[in-house]
């Protein structure tokens, strides 16, 4: 695995800047190390996250808006307060319901959003 360091120590969602990861979808990369990271996500009503897998742990807090979340073949809906977790190399993705923010929090980081 790469090594990407560590982030400061400090982290103000003012000085990051939202990077678009797909159609009513950004997010910005806050608090990591090689092994975990914290991902700040917005969804805009309708926002698609698709299917999808990785080798990472994954746990998700729902801040505001609503969702239907997909884990391994079971949606459920879910809303501000509410949290869920994926295993490793678990099927799984979001619709936005109502405009709406998550954290995401991954172990180890993933790469694939440092590059």
């Amino acid at each position: 695995m790469k090594s990407f360091g560590t982030s400061k120590s400090f982290l103000l969602t003012k000085d990051k800047e939202w990077e678009t990861v797909g159609e009513g979808v950004k997010r910005k990369i806050m608090g990591y190390d090689d092994k975990i990271m914290l991902v700040h996500v917005a969804f805009d009503k309708g926002g698609i996250g698709p299917m999808h897998q990785h080798h990472h742990s994954q746990v998700t807090h729902v801040v505001s808006g609503v969702f239907d979340v997909t884990i391994d073949g079971e949606t459920q809906t879910l809303r501000q307060g509410d949290n869920f977790y994926i295993p490793t190399n678990v099927l799984h993705g979001a619709i936005c319901k109502e405009a709406g923010e998550l954290i995401d929090v991954f172990s180890p980081i993933r790469e694939d959003f440092m590059e």
